[in-house]
Formats: C-alpha cells, sequence, structure tokens
C-alpha cells in the first residue's frame, strides 16, 4: 500500500507492506537511523518520535497508520546545524552514557516539556518512565531535562 507521510518537514511516499511498523519504515526505506529498536515489546522507549506533535513509541504504530501524518525523528530536532535546546542540555550535562537510549529521551522529554514547562525531578521521573536506559541512574537525564526546561 501507499502511504505519505511528512518526515522532519520533507514529504515521503512509499509503497510498502500493510504490516510495516513506522520503525522500520523510518530506518530501513528513509535511513534514518536516529530512531533506534530496542525491544520490539514497546518497553524501552528508544524508538520515541513525534506523530502529529505528540511522543509515540514507533515500534507500536503501523506506517499505514501514519499515512498523512506528520512525523518528527531525533534527525529532524536540529535545525540549520544548531542543535535543539533538549539535545544541547543532554550534551552539556552528560545525559547519556553509550547514547542508544538517548534519541528516544530527548524525543520523550521535548514532548514532557510541551506539557509541562516547569516540571520537578519528580515530574521528569514520571513523564519518562516509559523510557528505559540501560547505562545510567538517570540522574544526568533528569538533570539535562531541568537544563532545557530552563532555557
Amino acid at each position: 500500500m501507499k502511504v505519505n507521510i511528512t518526515v522532519n518537514g520533507q514529504p515521503t511516499e512509499h509503497d510498502v507492506e500493510p504490516r510495516t511498523l513506522l520503525v522500520h519504515y523510518i530506518r530501513e526505506t528513509l535511513k534514518l537511523t536516529g530512531t533506534n529498536v530496542g525491544c520490539d515489546t514497546s518497553s524501552c522507549g528508544a524508538c520515541t518520535v513525534h506523530l502529529n506533535g505528540e511522543a509515540v513509541k514507533s515500534c507500536t504504530i503501523l506506517a499505514a497508520q501514519a499515512d498523512g501524518c506528520s512525523v518528527t525523528t531525533i534527525e529532524g530536532m536540529s535545525k540549520d546545524g544548531v542543535m535543539h535546546p533538549m539535545q544541547q542540555a543532554f550534551m552539556e550535562n552528560h545525559g547519556l552514557q553509550c547514547g542508544f537510549c538517548t534519541p528516544g529521551m530527548v524525543m520523550a522529554a521535548v514532548s514532557l516539556l510541551k506539557e509541562n514547562a516547569n516540571p520537578t525531578e519528580d515530574d521528569i521521573r514520571i513523564g519518562l518512565e516509559g523510557n528505559l536506559c540501560r547505562c545510567t541512574g538517570y540522574h544526568n537525564i533528569v538533570q539535562s531535562v531541568l537544563a532545557a526546561a530552563k532555557k
């Protein structure tokens, strides 16, 4: 089936199998590999993208369901070579270690700040509970989100 999805502001049109997951469309068809596949069970959040402005786990959505929608991936967060403030905050506050979960964390954190521009540490921990990091104790991730909220 044919899908038309705007990804990072660019219209895309491809034939896909009806069972193609959005994460596979993004990674395999569009070759945007910043969105990661971490668990295939929607438990880790490494595949988080924005679908029509809302954070979603792209392993839970079919590409066909995104037909006619707008998707933003981690690659679409920076503009003209300038990192999004959340990306900058993660870098400055050491909010990553191996970096595998970072794209999903950034996408979820941006969505969180859209809903709550002045979160507490507890708000952030609750807001990011669907995104797992296997390397950190989350302290620097929380500090990164707090720093971005101040900008």
